[in-house]
């Protein structure tokens, strides 16, 4: 097939340390072209994914000029490049001059959804658009409907190892921005309860510097509760293969939460509270622990020597692994070119 791919202009596919939309890009741009797809990405000029890059002329998707200049550079290609599939990680806007066209037209979601968007995408389109979710939460609004599809998020299978098997010592682990809606101190609560170390990473977002500062930074004394700061994908894999499990406190409803597979990648379970997609991802008593309350996190990690490792693994390389997103989208490709 020839496949056009679209992502907001801002961050480069790949990103070089946080953009999990611009991961996920990447993943499927790369995992398309080992299957002899025709790949053609619009992104940031600074991209290096797999396939033909168009880089954007405008910087932002916030400038009035900027997203004009966008729209027409996507349309004017698509319009003359006889692609079977046209597939949107970024904004509808850019898909206006062309959404009446024939061509197959999937638009991909990782965050809260605009009604207003997906009625004017579904009147334009005149049923040649496809949606696409990375949660059944995420669309619960549309479920039952024929052009709307879950695919899960997921992590490179071959950059993660598993680890079998942990020492007694081993620390749980956070992972992920240290703002309050993740709920880090929560974590910190489950591990200080639990009479476990604690390891942190992740980066500080400028609007919760207060917060780490007054409910994170006080606890923070190098041993039980330990921050590493930022971390690439060669640090994720061996700080969460070394961990008991990773907590997943999350205090808003999370589309889908990428580390949760990357942990599973190293065969480390979750234990997380039920927002949002954490249920979907995390098989209750198999690979981690959905919670109702921090009670239940914490009497969770003392179930955790019931759980195998290696299952966990097995799960991510079935449901939540690059092999398992490219298939996905090839199905949904396929669907929409029928219709």
């Amino acid at each position: 097939m020839r496949i056009a791919l679209t992502v907001d202009p801002e961050i480069p596919v790949p990103p070089v340390l946080y953009g999990g939309i611009e991961r996920i890009v990447d993943m499927l741009a790369r995992g398309l072209v080992s299957r002899s797809h025709n790949v053609s990405l619009f992104a940031h000029r600074d991209s290096t994914t797999a396939g033909a890059l168009h880089p954007y002329p405008g910087a932002t998707s916030r400038g009035k000029d900027d997203l004009l200049r966008n729209a027409w550079h996507v349309s004017s290609e698509i319009v003359s490049g006889r692609y079977d599939v046209v597939h949107s990680f970024g904004r509808l806007a850019y898909l206006l001059p062309i959404l009446p066209l024939s061509v197959p037209k999937v638009m991909s979601y990782q965050r809260e959804i605009s009604p207003r968007s997906v009625a004017w995408g579904e009147r334009l389109s005149r049923g040649t658009l496809h949606f696409a979710g990375c949660s059944r939460w995420l669309i619960e609004a549309w479920a039952g409907r024929p052009n709307w599809h879950v695919v899960y998020n997921a992590a490179p299978a071959s950059a993660f190892h598993v680890a079998p098997t942990v020492p007694d010592d081993a620390p749980l682990v956070f992972l992920g921005r240290l703002e309050e809606i993740k709920g880090v101190h929560l974590a910190i609560e489950v591990a200080l309860r639990s009479g476990l170390p604690l390891v942190l990473a992740g980066n500080v977002p400028d609007n919760a510097r207060d917060y780490f500062q007054e409910r994170i930074e006080p606890f923070l004394d190098g041993e039980r509760i330990r921050y590493v700061g930022p971390v690439d994908d060669e640090c994720k894999d061996a700080i969460l293969g070394r961990s008991r499990a990773l907590l997943m406190p999350v205090l808003w409803d999370e589309p889908f939460g990428i580390v949760m597979a990357e942990a599973l990648a190293c065969g480390t379970p979750v234990i997380g509270l039920r927002r949002g997609a954490v249920p979907e991802v995390i098989d209750d008593g198999i690979t981690g622990f959905v919670c109702d309350s921090i009670d239940e996190m914490v009497t969770a990690v003392g179930r955790l020597t019931i759980l195998d490792r290696l299952a966990c693994r097995r799960t991510m390389e079935e449901r939540f692994s690059d092999t398992a997103l490219v298939s996905a989208f090839e199905r949904l490709y396929l669907a929409a070119q029928r219709r």
